[in-house]
């Protein structure tokens, strides 16, 4: 790559940053601040599974205008949590339908009685479509299960002496071809097999549809005149860092706003004024991904102070953003970070555990990142749907480096490619990019995992949305994760890299390990050669049961399993020297799936149990990339090119990392 001239990125910044379309509306994750306060609603809620023929009793008899409790019994439910696995009534567990959440809450008197305080209720994740009241009073709805949503309920909860608020929802996660992801309802009618009504959800994915509000309930406020949403991009100019920001402001049009950047001693580096702008970083720490720098994902802090005048007088809002400073650019042949050429070696992942199913749970998290840390993973994919906006900050934290993948899985049918899906998809992206736009970590969006891609329409459907993804967002690549073959994807020239799953000697000449390096080498250079553009495999792997062992190696043992990896490896190493820029394993852990004589208790194709321990392979694999993690600086060191030249980030000969 040729050198690029000092203040290019000067120039080009704005320019990018211009030709972003305006995202409406902001989802700024709540913060407490001077001027915020945020209350989490976790906790148990009262719960009701609507059991009804048409599922619809719950509506027909409105539930939401009394208390739940005086409509039926109900049971109590764990808030996050998916309900499936909570409770021993059978059949809630496969539960399709619509079932009733409610949560009484107390508010602080001056949430209720302060006319300048604005109230929002905000839902982390309800799957899958979700329909609000406060007081009896529809305030919201929402589809898609794994991004938030919000609204300002504060004209129900300052409207007299009440201090208390009941907060219902109903939440439906039936999947219909034109939900992401889609599926479909089978009706059985023949009676001699299947009681009257029998249905049952189909889906084209390999994981169980867990239900429920999967992440955190909260009560935030900001003054009536506040910071609404605030979009940052970042360049490198030389050894000057240059952050560009825009700030939108609700409530007001006649503000001021004062931005100041600081570092992790908390020393202010640069400062503006106004809702865009410009800051400049002299000898700036960029946010480097992890094992790639000695000093990994630095992160500044970007505080904005609002002032603004409204008739009641003047008002202050505060909110601060981790910023980290890193540029992101794809050649024909390399991903590159900084400037680096970035090899992936990393995990594919689900939310998903005993007992809380998809729900968020703190320590589950910290111990999944501490495994990632002692494998030596640097990236990973969010397969198949966003993750918790809590993941996404860890990964911000330690520097591990995410491919954020739209819910778009299983998209196999022709009718979910007609015009009604496409504008849900592109919804579902707008919502995504809007929500994770600012995570250094995020160095690509995934629009789809294994879509019918061969199909007709596939193409000018990604077509569409891989340019709208692009408009949203011009300074990351798109990609979508594909199984088709090489001359029948139809969106495959339009991604910027080329990332494909296989699972030879799996599904495809299952106990045969030998046809591997064939097979593979073959997949890559068919690929390359036909996009010239690099290549990642997204997914590979096998199914072992933990403690199942057989030598030589038969399928489902951890022995085959390990094999399988590294008849993978001997080809990978071969073509990552070429155009291979990366390596995920399917999977991270063994994760619930539907119920199949396929399936032993769900996908084990974990290299850690569901419970987080290690089998043979999570062994190899920790080997594999701690010693690609010491190849790969070094090759990093030798071929940094650009504005990095004139930095000081590397000092001397760096020495090798030591596996801890």
């Amino acid at each position: 790559m040729a050198l690029l001239p000092a203040g290019f990125w000067a120039m080009l910044g704005p320019l990018l940053w211009g030709c972003a379309l305006a995202l409406q509306g902001g989802m700024l994750y709540p913060r407490e601040s001077a001027s915020r306060e945020r209350r989490e609603l976790n906790g148990l809620w009262k719960f009701r599974a609507d059991f009804s023929e048409n599922r619809r009793r719950g509506f027909e008899e409105q539930w939401y205008r009394t208390p739940l409790r005086k409509s039926g019994p109900t049971l109590d439910m764990p808030v996050p949590s998916s309900f499936n696995d909570v409770g021993q009534d059978e059949r809630l567990r496969s539960f399709v339908g619509w079932v009733w959440y409610e949560r009484e809450v107390t508010l602080p008197q001056r949430w209720t009685q302060d006319p300048g305080t604005r109230v929002v209720l905000r839902i982390g994740s309800a799957h899958y479509y979700a329909i609000v009241w406060v007081n009896g009073v529809h305030v919201t709805e929402h589809e898609g299960g794994h991004l938030p949503f919000e609204v300002d309920i504060s004209r129900l909860v300052q409207t007299g002496p009440l201090s208390t608020c009941r907060i219902t929802m109903a939440i439906n996660n039936t999947l219909t071809p034109h939900t992401l992801p889609p599926g479909t309802i089978l009706y059985k009618t023949d009676a001699s097999k299947y009681p009257h009504g029998y249905f049952v959800q189909n889906t084209n994915f390999d994981f169980f549809n867990y239900a429920g509000l999967h992440r955190s309930v909260l009560l935030y406020t900001t003054p009536t005149a506040y910071i609404d949403d605030i979009t940052v991009t970042t360049e490198v100019d030389q050894n000057t860092g240059l952050v560009y920001y825009q700030i939108y402001v609700q409530g007001s049009e006649d503000f001021q706003l004062e931005v100041n950047l600081l570092d992790e001693e908390g020393q202010v580096v640069a400062k503006e004024v106004g809702s865009q702008g410009q800051l400049k970083v002299p000898d700036a720490h960029l946010w480097w991904p992890y094992l790639m720098h000695e000093h990994p994902a630095y992160l500044y802090s970007l505080e904005v102070r609002l002032t603004a005048q409204t008739a009641a007088g003047s008002v202050s809002d505060f909110y601060t953003l981790p910023v980290g400073i890193r540029t992101v650019a794809v050649t024909k042949n390399q991903f590159l970070i900084n400037g680096n050429p970035f090899y992936f070696h990393g995990v594919n992942k689900h939310e998903d555990a005993d007992v809380r199913g998809k729900g968020f749970d703190w320590p589950l998290l910290v111990k999944d990142f501490n495994l990632l840390l002692w494998l030596g993973a640097n990236a990973f994919r969010t397969s198949h749907y966003p993750y918790a906006e809590e993941v996404m900050q860890l990964c911000d934290q330690y520097g591990i480096v995410v491919i954020d993948e739209s819910p778009g899985v299983g998209i196999t049918l022709i009718q979910s490619y007609n015009n009604e899906s496409l504008q849900h998809h592109l919804e579902v992206m707008e919502e995504l990019v809007r929500r994770d736009k600012n995570h250094p970590a995020v160095v690509m969006w995934s629009v789809a995992n294994e879509p019918a891609s061969f199909l007709k329409p596939a193409g000018y459907y990604f077509k569409t949305l891989i340019a709208q993804t692009k408009a949203l967002d011009p300074t990351r690549p798109v990609t979508y994760v594909t199984n088709s073959n090489y001359e029948d994807d139809l969106g495959a020239p339009y991604v910027d890299v080329i990332c494909v799953n296989s699972y030879y000697s799996w599904y495809h000449d299952p106990g045969h390990l030998e046809v591997i390096p064939l097979q593979l080498a073959t997949q890559f250079e068919n690929w390359h050669r036909t996009y010239q553009k690099p290549v990642i495999q997204s997914e590979y792997g096998a199914d072992a049961i933990a403690g199942l062992h057989h030598d030589p190696p038969l399928m489902f043992t951890e022995e085959y399993q390990k094999s399988l990896l590294e008849q993978y490896h001997l080809v990978l190493d071969q073509k990552r020297k070429d155009y291979v820029v990366g390596e995920l394993i399917w999977n991270f852990a063994d994760f619930m799936t539907n119920q199949s004589p396929q399936r032993v208790m769900g996908n084990n194709k974990g290299i850690f149990t569901r419970q987080r321990q290690p089998k043979r392979a999570a062994f190899l694999l920790r080997d594999r990339y701690w010693k690609l993690a010491n190849e790969t600086r070094e090759e990093g060191r030798e071929t940094l090119i650009g504005f990095l030249l004139h930095t000081t980030y590397w000092g001397s000969s760096p020495q090798p990392w030591h596996v801890p």
